[in-house]
């Protein structure tokens, strides 16, 4: 029995078969995933598990290169853009407009679904390589 970082099967398979450069999202209980994207469905019900938590368990066990937002974090869930800021401080980020995010959601390997109920806890990460270049 595996009992370090992410124990979900699903889940922990497919960030191992993450390579460089391999886009994957973690969103809200509403974020539409596109057709064909392997969904990761964590979702219990309204806030469990919370955005928060699953961002922690992933980068525990996930090498981060950059990160996506949704423009509208800043103004609708600052807390929230904070608390991201503050986990991801020494990896570089940008915002787009939430439109294009859910746009560029149809490019991630797998979206992991979450019980999360605020405005905007939406980023896609774009996985980097866990050993000095």
């Amino acid at each position: 029995m595996k009992k370090h970082g992410i124990l979900h099967a699903q889940l922990s398979g497919l960030i191992a078969a993450l390579g460089h450069k391999d886009l994957f999202m973690i969103g809200d209980a509403g974020m539409p995933i596109p057709p064909g994207v392997t969904v990761v469905d964590l979702a219990l019900c309204g806030g469990v598990p919370t955005f928060c938590q699953v961002l922690d368990a992933v980068l525990e066990d996930t090498e981060i290169e950059f990160y996506t937002l949704a423009e509208e974090i800043k103004a609708k869930n600052p807390k929230l853009l904070d608390y991201i800021e503050g986990k991801m401080q020494h990896t570089p980020g940008e915002f787009i407009e939430h439109t294009a995010l859910k746009e560029m959601s149809a490019q991630v390997r797998f979206a992991i679904r979450t019980g999360e109920f605020t405005p905007y806890p939406n980023v896609i990460l774009r996985a980097g390589v866990a050993f000095p270049a």
